[in-house]
């Protein structure tokens, strides 16, 4: 059995309440806004903001980030993600393309951040992360090749299929907590044009199992989604294979193989 880290019931619990889907559609609109931004948006108390903020976080659903004396709010679409693979995909596949539409809406800042908790190590985490026939079952076929060490260099790309799928270069390592590495996508024009961009793998112990952190900037203002809409599909195939052993069939699963 797939365990869900924070728990789908408090998914479902957070986003029933009608005043934390405005919240979660006003980061839609606008990723990153800290507490003042958001209260000016709503017709509460400032302490009632923060009540509905905490319960969002709790389910997983968003992430803080402290800037200065600033508290940032950021969008994590991995729980949803996770609902729609576990339930809406079997029974209703129309919900699909619906939360298909949040991945758009994200594209309105220079960094996205995916969480999720994962019942593993952190040695076996890191290991699913550098390997590359690990990387293969869940990131859709795709291999990433290095000897991942500072300065060296990253060749993505499906070994099935001989196409390049991006290429980057190592810029800071420690194993097993943190890898940090640049990312050029290759796989069409409209995506290389976007450049490099960063990915910052962050794990750390909780309990039984890992949180896992996956922050993507450097990202331009409006850059293309293909870049970092992935995500929450690689994320959740992570996860399942970790604790299960099986493949989660997505349909990005069967992109390069």
């Amino acid at each position: 059995m797939v365990t869900y880290g924070r728990g789908v019931d408090e998914v479902f619990k957070a986003m029933a309440d009608p005043t934390r889907r405005a919240l979660l559609d006003e980061l839609f609109r606008q990723d990153g806004q800290t507490l003042s931004e958001l209260e000016a948006r709503f017709e509460m108390t400032r302490f009632g903001v923060m009540k509905h903020l905490k319960v969002l976080e709790e389910a997983g659903l968003v992430v803080t980030r402290k800037e200065g004396r600033e508290k940032r709010h950021l969008l994590n679409p991995v729980p949803i993600r996770l609902v729609h693979d576990r339930w809406v995909s079997k029974y209703a596949e129309p919900w699909a393309a619906g939360l298909s539409d949040l991945k758009r809406e994200l594209e309105h800042t220079m960094e996205k951040v995916f969480e999720i908790y994962i019942k593993t190590t952190p040695e076996r985490l890191w290991a699913a992360i550098v390997d590359p026939e690990a990387r293969r079952v869940y990131n859709f076929g795709v291999e990433a090749k290095s000897t991942w060490e500072p300065g060296a260099r990253i060749e993505m790309g499906s070994p099935t299929a001989g196409v390049a799928i991006g290429e980057g270069e190592v810029l800071e390592v420690d194993p097993p907590r943190k890898l940090v590495h640049t990312m050029t996508a290759l796989w069409s024009d409209d995506v290389k044009a976007e450049g490099a961009t960063r990915v910052t793998w962050d794990i750390e112990p909780v309990g039984d199992s890992c949180r896992l952190l996956v922050t993507h900037d450097q990202l331009r203002e409006g850059a293309n989604d293909e870049l970092y809409g992935g995500w929450p599909m690689i994320l959740s195939g992570l996860k399942t294979w970790l604790e299960t052993g099986e493949h989660l069939t997505t349909p990005g699963s069967l992109m390069y193989t």
